[in-house]
């Protein structure tokens, strides 16, 4: 018998026959649609409406409104979704509501959070419409735009209780101690409060560290640290003191006292050298490097995706107003619909 004699070849199936030819269609848009608006989130009748910024929490895979004293503060543990809307072009007198949604993943989230947080962020950009920018923010590396929205950023340990985690309630209650970290960070005025490791190798000299003990609050100014992170540090006491009225001592690193703290925090007095690398990164994205430009045409009757350039200059001469254009430049990518792409492009 010859080698080829038996074998079978495999069967060519048509993109028709299947159901993802309807991919990006309007009827799968509206499928998607009808899905989004049975989100309880997004039938309050202000999401897409009405300006403002909202928050929610996913809470065993359900997105839970988060309270509004609490904007700006976040738990390592947990997963997030921020849609900030705002009018633009009220000066023209075309005025518009645009939208940005941002999820947030906090280091020790589960993946089952961050997966609800994507698909959920997926969901209410068809239920406005697909009009929103998207942006994914991780806790160690947040966006610019996503510190703007939060000039008291706050980001404490702990989270939401999931079923994929192991508490173990037989452990013995440990002696409250706290760890706060106030610091400025990105080019903007953001100050950020973080909860950091509740040890003398935490401190920086750079910045204002919240002891919280329990029993009385301890405040350690580095030697090298601003005002302005001063002045935040004292109001984080203070909303710490409306709960609980305890002793708060303010203590600069220049004064011998200040070891007390270090002392606190397992350190001693030879402990002399106060460098701590900061929990979020303060390192931008990468924007040398190499642009492609991506085009999207039907003008030989079958629709087609192709590299047009890849680490050459693109100019706005290499965009065809009858077409669609993906720009990648590293770090984002854009969409260029000419106005006279066709349904198909547009839709694709």
């Amino acid at each position: 018998m010859a080698l080829r004699d038996g074998l079978t070849h495999l069967k060519e199936y048509d993109i028709k026959d299947s159901n993802v030819e309807l991919i990006g269609t309007e009827i799968d848009h509206r499928v998607k649609y009808n899905s989004a608006a049975t989100e309880a989130a997004w039938n309050g009748g202000k999401v897409g409406q009405v300006a403002g910024l909202y928050i929610w929490r996913i809470e065993d895979f359900e997105v839970i409104a988060w309270p509004k004293e609490k904007a700006g503060q976040f738990y390592d543990g947990d997963s997030y979704i921020v849609l900030h809307s705002y009018k633009v072009g009220e000066k023209e007198g075309r005025e518009q509501l645009v939208h940005e949604i941002f999820f947030w993943l906090g280091s020790k989230t589960t993946q089952d959070e961050a997966g609800t947080a994507a698909y959920k962020t997926v969901e209410l950009d068809e239920f406005l419409r697909g009009v929103a920018t998207q942006h994914r923010e991780v806790q160690q590396q947040p966006s610019e735009e996503f510190l703007a929205l939060f000039p008291r950023l706050k980001i404490l340990s702990g989270g939401v209780r999931s079923g994929f985690r192991h508490v173990d309630t037989n452990t013995e209650p440990k002696e409250i101690t706290t760890l706060l970290r106030v610091f400025k960070h990105g080019q903007g005025h953001s100050i950020v409060v973080h909860e950091v490791e509740p040890t003398w190798q935490s401190l920086d000299e750079n910045d204002v560290f919240v002891l919280d003990k329990g029993d009385k609050i301890w405040v350690w100014q580095g030697k090298k640290c601003s005002p302005m992170e001063k002045a935040k540090a004292a109001q984080v006491v203070n909303d710490m003191t409306l709960a609980k009225h305890i002793d708060v001592e303010v203590l600069s690193q220049t004064e011998l006292r200040s070891h007390v703290v270090v002392t606190l925090l397992g350190g001693d007095t030879t402990s002399q050298d106060f460098r701590a690398d900061r929990p979020i990164s303060s390192s931008k994205p990468d924007r040398t490097g190499p642009h492609r430009l991506f085009r999207l045409s039907d003008a030989t009757g079958r629709l087609s995706f192709d590299k047009v350039k890849d680490g050459e200059r693109i100019d706005r001469r290499d965009l065809d107003s009858n077409d669609v254009f993906l720009v990648d430049i590293g770090h984002a990518i854009w969409v260029w619909r000419g106005l006279g792409a066709s349904e198909g492009e547009r839709k694709m």
